[in-house]
């Protein structure tokens, strides 16, 4: 029997510093997976890497032919190139095509926050609810969109572009404004990623530490580092709410490493309220805030489900 008459499907997870590839069969149980590091700063080594894990899996499952789709950062542009990657060497590359034309069959790639959308809407946190917006809380930051089931993107690839906005109702006196990689300053990515917080710590501190860190430091009592977390709780709050004001997604599902601190499904909706437009009426915010359930394997789960 063919690779789609099994129901199996291959997800790849395209990332910075490895790539990621399972296999799904019908009912979403992963039957094959494996990683690899990612040929950092090398196109082409990483086209060979996505090809040998494809061959791998179904070399292994005795299935040829298996449909392949590739969640990653950035997104395509109507001409098939890659624009707005933080993985700056894939940046105007024909990605989706060079691994089609390398495995010899059509490709489908998304961004990698569209794919945690997707996957949480299809059998995750988000599953049953009309419209999920999903965030990336991990290096960098993203989120995705994903509407009855199906991924937004719009005519420029943007939708759910968030983390290069500013925050909003921003402190000059409590919130940095960063440079950030895309050209513009004071971005929710320099403030709300792991990356941001270090930073953030560092300029109130002088301490050089890392998010987990910083995250240690709380638990055991440090007062820099919960005041730290405090700051990046408020930050999130506002920048949820502004997503609730233009979007009102049913949920809001968070994946990456700082998705696993356990205060933000308390305190963020508990905050988020303030800013959340309700003309003066006490009016509570229906919009849930729930952690992936998939966790990290959400990216390449999403990657498989692109192709339904």
């Amino acid at each position: 029997m063919t690779a789609a008459g099994r129901g199996l499907r291959l997800g790849i997870d395209l990332g910075g510093t490895k790539i990621h590839a399972a296999v799904l069969d019908a009912s979403g149980a992963v039957v094959w997976e494996r990683r690899t590091a990612t040929p950092k700063d090398d196109y082409v080594g990483g086209l060979q890497a996505m090809r040998s894990l494809v061959a791998a899996a179904e070399a292994e499952l005795g299935a040829a032919g298996l449909s392949v789709g590739v969640g990653g950062p950035g997104s395509l542009t109507p001409e098939g190139r890659l624009k707005n990657a933080n993985s700056t060497w894939i940046n105007g590359q024909r990605i989706e095509a060079d691994l089609a034309e390398a495995l010899g069959r059509p490709v489908r790639y998304a961004n990698d926050a569209n794919c945690l959308a997707l996957s949480e809407a299809t059998d995750g946190a988000g599953a049953g609810h009309a419209v999920v917006f999903a965030v990336i809380l991990g290096t960098g930051t993203g989120a995705g969109i994903a509407v009855r089931g199906q991924v937004l993107t719009g005519p420029n690839g943007l939708a759910g572009e968030w983390g290069h906005n500013p925050l909003p109702w921003a402190d000059p006196a409590e919130d940095p404004a960063f440079d950030c990689y895309c050209g513009q300053r004071g971005c929710l990515e320099t403030v709300l990623s792991g990356t941001g917080l270090a930073r953030d710590h560092a300029l109130r501190t002088g301490q050089t530490l890392k998010g987990p860190a910083i995250v240690a430091g709380a638990a055991s009592g440090d007062a820099a580092c919960h005041a730290t977390l405090s700051r990046h709780t408020h930050r999130l709050a506002r920048g949820l709410a502004q997503v609730i004001n233009l979007l009102d997604p049913d949920i809001i599902v968070l994946g990456g490493g700082l998705s696993r601190l356990d205060h933000l499904y308390v305190q963020v909706p508990a905050l988020w309220q303030r800013w959340v437009f309700s003309g003066g009426l006490k009016d509570p915010v229906r919009t849930r805030l729930a952690p992936s359930r998939h966790g990290d394997a959400s990216g390449v789960r999403g990657a498989a489900w692109l192709w339904g």
